[in-house]
């Protein structure tokens, strides 16, 4: 591939922002060891420095964000805090973005995953890699893409969805007695537009369900209360339509939450799973079904648990999963044989592939 340039979308003002600078500085230093020229642009600040880049990438995600914080005064250039600017000023005003061949997104969370910033790139005419507004809105809402799951035939847990408790903003929180009545115990309570586990709770009691939902609704949300399926938790990513290995992930946590998916050695993530042909097969097929029927588009992620009695349960799908240096989709393309500066330039390539077609 001749030299592209590529700028990384990376921060943002979510909760998940300290994940996305990580892998957003992951894809730009596998994109400049391939020879591209890369800009890393925060999508609530504006560019970041090389120093930045060096320090988040140096740093656990925990630290991440310390490296680009958010706050008044200061510029992008690492030497003070960087103010908080709307994307659609950063994606309007940014030379990098309007110049780049292609821009690679790598955001989590809020507007970056739930179309706000795809929308905002198209009306602007900019060309960039991922699934388009239409898919991460699906994605993002948990609620709207389980009924598209479940009226398609693919198994996903019962669940109900609450209000978000917050005056003035509609919707109430059913009774934690009508939700454990229905559902059981244990069971998930999560936001419903939420990732990376921020704010899930696996609740074993009806007054445990009752304080995870005032966490859940924390951020504004609206709050998901899940049935939990005891099994074997998969994962199967998804690159350029055709499914890549199923990963086993054993946490050692209850769940495989945050700390699970982002420290070093809190789950033992095994790829290709050690499972029967036939059921990696169906898994894998299972994560094609569920990516295009969401509309995503380039790469996905899909989610699963198996059951004892080998049901298969979807839980959830992510259009842009996280490709920090511990996250699962860029070790599933390792073991598919595509090492992670390939992956991210077959990324780049699809994004530009898109915006000739069109």
């Amino acid at each position: 591939m001749s030299p592209l340039r590529v700028a990384v979308l990376l921060g943002g003002s979510s909760e998940e922002r300290g994940v996305s600078l990580a892998s957003g500085c992951q894809v730009a230093a596998a994109l400049r060891s391939a020879g591209h020229h890369v800009a890393a642009i925060d999508s609530a600040a504006g560019p970041i420095s090389r120093e930045q880049e060096r320090r988040i990438l140096a740093s656990g995600i925990g630290q991440a964000e310390e490296a680009a914080p958010l706050g008044p005064g200061g510029g992008g250039d690492g030497t003070g805090e960087v103010g908080v600017l709307p994307d659609a000023q950063v994606i309007a005003s940014e030379p990098a973005l309007k110049d780049a061949d292609v821009v690679f997104l790598a955001l989590h969370g809020g507007a970056g995953e739930d179309g706000t910033i795809q929308t905002l790139l198209e009306a602007a005419g900019v060309p960039y890699a991922g699934s388009g507004p239409v898919g991460c809105t699906l994605s993002m809402d948990k609620d709207l893409s389980k009924r598209l799951l479940r009226d398609d035939g693919i198994a996903t847990p019962d669940w109900i969805v609450g209000g978000t408790g917050k005056p003035g903003r509609p919707g109430e929180q059913p009774a934690a007695e009508a939700v454990v009545e229905r559902l059981g115990l244990p069971l998930i309570v999560k936001p419903v537009s939420g990732g990376s586990s921020v704010r899930l709770t696996l609740a074993k009691s009806v007054e445990a369900v009752a304080a995870a939902a005032a966490t859940a609704a924390g951020g504004g949300d609206h709050v998901m209360y899940e049935a939990y399926v005891d099994g074997r938790e998969y994962t199967v990513g998804v690159l350029e339509d055709e499914a890549l290995p199923v990963i086993e992930i054993e946490p050692r946590n209850e769940l495989f939450d945050f700390d699970c998916k982002y420290v070093e050695g809190m789950a033992r993530e095994t790829v290709p799973a050690p499972i029967s042909d036939a059921l990696s097969a169906r898994l894998q097929a299972l994560a094609l079904d569920v990516h295009r029927l969401l509309r995503l588009e380039h790469f996905s992620r899909a989610d699963f648990m198996v059951d004892a009695d080998g049901g298969v349960w979807c839980l959830e799908a992510n259009a842009l999963p996280g490709l920090t240096r511990n996250s699962l989709v860029p070790k599933a393309a390792h073991a598919a044989g595509i090492d992670f500066p390939e992956f991210c330039e077959r990324i780049c390539r699809l994004g530009r592939s898109r915006q000739q077609l069109r």
